[in-house]
């Protein structure tokens, strides 16, 4: 049938108006307004389907704003609404919910949903298909055409006279075709291996290759050594990757306001909230297990370390200075591990300039944050304790770290500590300047808004410049330690 048919059109909410559920997105508001709060939803299963979603509406219904939703299916609708067609909300998710999306879009004639009418019940397949049925025959209307896109929604199309998919899956693609050959279908584009990876954030296992600083400064090469530590990186970059995705999930509102970040594959809708918890759940197993097998103690500070980021994404990230004292001590924690499983007594100088150096880097992002906000004249950046007017402050303090660390480092050359270790220490002096020209140079992006509010190794990784610091560096700590 044409676009411009008249018929009357019932249109789903979850998966289908929006990309993703309603009903997930109150659940991470409860938890993220108070973690406590999960253990009371799970008392509320034993209502029901409809009543679990009344009490998780009475205590939460998610800012229409903030949801995502079918952009090109939205655009169709409003289409239709310009040429008088009905358009009526008909969802399973409770009636709250499902008119505060109504009322935000402004294109419903009406609103059938979960719970409506003081009454608990739970609008889904045979239960929607016969709402929609007597709602149609009070209308006047004879005939309806629908929009879905899961199994619960099949019942509903077998009663319609037009569908329309969006996002189906293709099992409910095929089983809708055997009742409407001539289906409309909207389609987004589906979670690909690559924005799965951009999900868990591969790329920032890279801030893992810190384990392995241990054995270079303590000149252990032997094979088993390093397996291990091979071993110890993939442990601790699969539980980084689960707590990265929680970060995200209790996230989700100021992420779906930030410039880059509304790209991210559970920000833009892609990624799934179920599935990005049950993949979360399944990599910290795994991480875990295979801490426990190389060391008892190494699998004790991966723990602290989920533990602390866990406390950094539901409140630490909120408090001023407090984040980027955290995130310092989070990439010194992972020296500390890597020492424990290279079995080696680990440097005070060392984890000196880890310190301070890491402080700066965090420091780098906060502000290269708040210069993103300047560009679009907000005061301060959502979800953080920052303003805009804190960026000379932070510069200082940023720049101080920094160069602190240079300095400890320059100690730390002319100790005792260096001169059992490297047949030439000086060799090393030219270290220092190498990691201030570095310092000064990330933090001169940074002022120029180059760094795009980017972690500072994440944009270390594809520039050109660091890579040569860093191989310069390496030439220098090996002229050192062979004497050359």
């Amino acid at each position: 049938m044409p676009d411009t048919d008249p018929l009357p059109l019932y249109v789903d909410l979850d998966g289908t108006l929006c990309r993703g559920d309603t009903l997930h997105e109150s659940m991470l508001a409860l938890v993220r307004s108070n973690p406590p709060n999960l253990l009371r939803m799970l008392g509320w299963l034993r209502l029901g389907k409809a009543g679990f979603k009344q009490r998780v509406a009475d205590a939460c219904v998610p800012p229409p704003d903030t949801l995502v939703y079918h952009q090109p299916f939205l655009q169709w609708l409003r289409e239709a609404r310009s040429e008088h067609r009905p358009l009526v909300l008909a969802s399973a998710a409770d009636e709250r919910v499902a008119r505060a999306v109504a009322d935000h879009l402004g294109l419903f004639d009406a609103v059938l949903a979960s719970n409506a009418g003081g009454q608990v019940h739970n609008l889904s397949r045979e239960a929607k298909r016969d709402a929609i049925v007597r709602h149609a025959s009070q209308q006047g209307w004879p005939a309806f055409a629908y929009a879905g896109n899961s199994t619960d929604d099949l019942p509903v199309w077998s009663a319609s006279a037009q569908a329309i998919a969006v996002d189906a899956p293709p099992g409910v693609w095929r089983a809708l075709a055997r009742q409407h050959p001539q289906a409309r279908v909207f389609d987004a584009p589906g979670l690909s291996l690559r924005m799965l990876f951009k999900a868990v954030r591969v790329t920032q296992w890279a801030k893992n290759a810190l384990l392995f600083v241990p054995l270079l400064a303590s000149h252990q090469l032997g094979v088993q050594a390093w397996l291990q530590m091979l071993l110890a990186f993939m442990a601790f970059g699969l539980c980084a990757s689960a707590t990265y995705l929680v970060n995200d999930l209790l996230d989700l509102p100021n992420d779906r306001q930030h410039e880059h970040k509304r790209h991210r594959p559970l920000a833009a809708g892609a990624l799934q909230v179920p599935l990005a918890v049950g993949l979360s759940g399944a990599m910290l197993v795994a991480g875990l297990a295979l801490a426990v097998l190389l060391s008892g103690r190494f699998a004790g500070l991966l723990v602290v370390y989920c533990l602390v980021t866990l406390a950094y994404s539901v409140s630490w990230k909120r408090i001023a200075l407090v984040d980027v004292l955290v995130l310092s001590g989070l990439y010194t924690l992972r020296i500390v591990a890597g020492a424990v499983v290279a079995g080696v007594v680990l440097s005070n100088w060392l984890l000196a300039i880890s310190l301070f150096l890491f402080l700066s880097l965090a420091l780098v992002k906060r502000c290269a944050e708040l210069e993103e906000m300047k560009l679009v004249e907000a005061t301060h950046t959502p979800g953080r304790g920052y303003q805009t007017t804190d960026l000379p402050t932070l510069r200082g303090m940023g720049l101080a770290s920094g160069f602190l660390a240079v300095l400890v480092l320059a100690l730390y050359i002319d100790s005792a500590n260096v001169r059992q270790l490297y047949a030439q220490p000086q060799w090393l002096w030219g270290v220092a300047p190498l990691l201030l020209l570095w310092i000064m140079r990330m933090w001169l992006r940074a002022g120029r808004r180059e760094l795009h509010g980017e972690d500072p190794l994440q944009f270390a990784l594809r520039d050109r410049i660091s890579w040569l610091v860093l191989f310069l560096m390496g030439v220098l700590g090996l002229l050192a330690a062979r004497g050359l």
